[in-house]
């Protein structure tokens, strides 16, 4: 049986149909626009290098080359425009779906000896469109492939490279190898796993170059095939350690926030989750934020970004060494993690989409993980070709077990699982066809082991309590507080000794106390806030917002020697917070501390020159004692 030619193209317009259904109802979504973690992170670095902000000068904390991605959209769309990011994002989506159906064409074709066989003939075409069906119905990828992530550019890269191991049986020491390393050198700048490809690139360097040749006439060109390879792998990541070596002077290849993630995978409280240590802040610029000033705390001195990378990668070192056996622990509950039916979502988008009614029913990782695993044995022993999908699943894992496991960071393996699971469920159903009873039999039985390995229960109550965090935030953000304090009385339920939990708590209060205008109502309101805050600082004391805020609230009460207290306190633990250091300086102003409000001021000014309301207040320490001025602004946002 021939497939249509058409059906490629067929393939990728159903894909992409489904896709913008889901991002249109989605734009309707209260949380479209980004307004919390990783997705605002990378928006408001978008909309900086928009408007000329191109470096800091110093190394990148954090991959650039999605927020530069980006603010390339932002431009041409002439500002902040998640619909056409998401659209973008939904090609490429129904890209990893026509790719699911063009590897499994070439994987599964009929051998020669298959030539007359009718029912061999259809296998390609057959669970090629399965895998893609699949691919489209799957839950994670709807939602990863419309919010602002670089998720699904990885996974289709990811796939592009597999692609082209398998399809590609004889090459020169040049074409494709150069072209492939900088696309993989390109999308590294936006997420680094996908340099776990380059070993599948590497092997097919050596299968294929010059392919029939006598080993050694092929060495010279496998060698040249493997240093474009990797030329390009520089060439193509080139604006990010350009920038690092030259602009920031720092040795950082891509990124300096690598050790802090080595750290929070590899510490006494990882559970192979991200999982913040303590004195670490959960959202993505809480943690990187987090990680200078601890260590800069630590070491009693200002850090380069390259040296906060080495301190935590020192960190994470020792604790290995000191901790073997608890370190090979730590590292069999990742990979059970990485199998395992339960879903963290460390950015919530999953619930999030659901509670607004954006994501529609879909299949889940544990299906697909069962059902690959069952189908990948059988896969590499009857078809050679299958290796490479079963080693790009394998490759991705072990891309993650040195961090942690999430959701969106274990998608790119589900492509792979998706083949590997549509072939074994077509060689079910041949064997059930022909007679096969032991073969169907064993499959079963495969099946079976596998689906009750990926459902081993997650008890740690932290994690049942995730979405419910991440979800009263976004209800918190969005002003439904009725809705928040459900959510955040979930999740305190599950862990009511976590830091972040209590603090969202404190904020809830403070924000209800805002809108209460009985005083007395307002006050009881304004007390509970200030107990979660006090219970927050029970757990950290150098928790810089929850300082910050009990600062806020002595200053509308008139308490400045409290005020400056928190204040204080809230700029040594987050000492690169011009906001707070104006707030420092709008305390001792109030309790008549002129010069020491000078000084705090001139710190914030140093972060923000142009600040509104940091020039006003300067105009007003520079009046003489004793001249009546008005009240000093609030605060603005940056």
């Amino acid at each position: 049986m021939s497939a249509p030619r058409f059906l490629p193209v067929g393939v990728f317009v159903l894909a992409f149909a489904i896709r913008l259904l889901v991002l249109i109802q989605f734009s309707h979504s209260p949380h479209f626009v980004p307004d919390g973690d990783d997705m605002k992170f990378y928006s408001d670095w978008a909309l900086r290098i928009m408007h000329g902000q191109w470096t800091d000068h110093k190394a990148f904390y954090g991959l650039p080359g999605y927020a530069f991605c980006l603010a390339a959209i932002y431009k041409v769309s002439g500002g902040l425009d998640p619909f056409a990011a998401g659209l973008l994002q939904a090609l490429m989506d129904a890209g990893v779906a026509t790719l699911l159906y063009l590897i499994a064409r070439t994987v599964f074709a009929p051998t020669a000896e298959e030539k007359d066989d009718r029912l061999a003939a259809a296998r390609p075409l057959v669970i090629g469109c399965g895998a893609a069906l699949g691919w489209m119905c799957f839950a994670p990828a709807q939602a990863f492939s419309m919010i602002l992530m670089p998720t699904i550019w990885a996974v289709l890269a990811y796939y592009l490279c597999v692609w082209w191991a398998v399809k590609t049986q004889r090459s020169s020491w040049c074409r494709p190898w150069f072209g492939l390393g900088v696309f993989a050198g390109v999308i590294a700048m936006l997420v680094a796993t996908i340099l776990f490809a380059v070993p599948l690139l590497l092997t097919a360097i050596f299968l294929s170059v010059e392919r029939g040749a006598p080993l050694r006439a092929r060495l010279p060109k496998i060698a040249a095939a493997v240093l474009a390879l990797v030329g390009g792998l520089y060439l193509g990541a080139a604006p990010a350690w350009l920038h690092n070596y030259f602009v920031a002077r720092e040795p950082v290849m891509l990124s300096a926030h690598s050790g802090i993630n080595f750290w929070v995978g590899n510490n006494p409280t990882a559970n192979g989750y991200p999982k913040m240590p303590p004195g670490i802040r959960s959202s993505q610029e809480g943690m990187l934020r987090d990680s200078i000033t601890v260590a800069e705390k630590e070491m009693g001195r200002p850090l380069t970004r390259a040296e906060v990378s080495r301190f935590w990668s020192a960190k994470a070192n020792a604790y290995i060494r000191e901790n073997r056996p608890a370190w090979l622990r730590l590292m069999a509950v990742k990979f059970g993690n990485f199998w395992n039916a339960f879903q963290y979502d460390d950015v919530g988008a999953m619930k999030r989409l659901s509670d607004d009614g954006v994501l529609p029913p879909g299949l889940r990782f544990g299906l697909i993980a069962a059902l690959g695993l069952a189908g990948m044995f059988p896969a590499i022993w009857l078809f050679p070709r299958a290796r490479w999908i079963a080693a790009a699943v394998v490759l991705h894992m072990g891309a993650l077990l040195p961090v942690f496991v999430t959701e969106r960071y274990r998608l790119a393996a589900v492509p792979g699982l998706m083949v590997l699971a549509a072939f074994g469920l077509w060689q079910l159903w041949a064997n059930l066809v022909r007679g096969r009873w032991i073969g169907a039999g064993a499959y079963l039985a495969i099946t079976a082991g596998a689906a009750t390995f990926v459902s081993i229960p997650r008890t740690e109550p932290g994690l049942w309590s995730l979405d419910f965090y991440n979800a009263g935030i976004r209800c918190l953000a969005s002003g439904n507080l009725a809705l928040a304090e459900r959510h955040f009385a979930t999740a305190y339920a599950y862990v009511p000794d976590n830091t972040e939990v209590r603090f969202a708590l404190g904020n809830l209060w403070l924000e209800k106390s805002n809108r209460i205008l009985d005083p007395k109502a307002r006050a009881i309101a304004r007390a509970r806030a200030k107990d979660f805050y006090k219970r927050t600082l029970e757990l950290n004391p150098r928790h810089a917002s929850t300082l910050s805020n009990l600062g806020v609230l002595a200053l509308e009460e008139e308490r400045w020697e409290l005020a400056e207290k928190f204040f204080a306190s809230s700029s040594e633990a987050e000492p690169d917070d011009a906001k707070t250091f104006y707030l420092l300086a709008r305390a001792r102003f109030e309790a008549g501390k002129t010069d020491a409000a000078k000084s705090a001021l001139g710190q914030a000014l140093e972060m923000r020159p142009h600040q509104k309301e940091f020039l006003e207040l300067r105009d007003k320490l520079a009046k003489p004692p004793g001249a009546a001025v008005p009240p000093p602004a609030e605060p603005t946002a940056p």
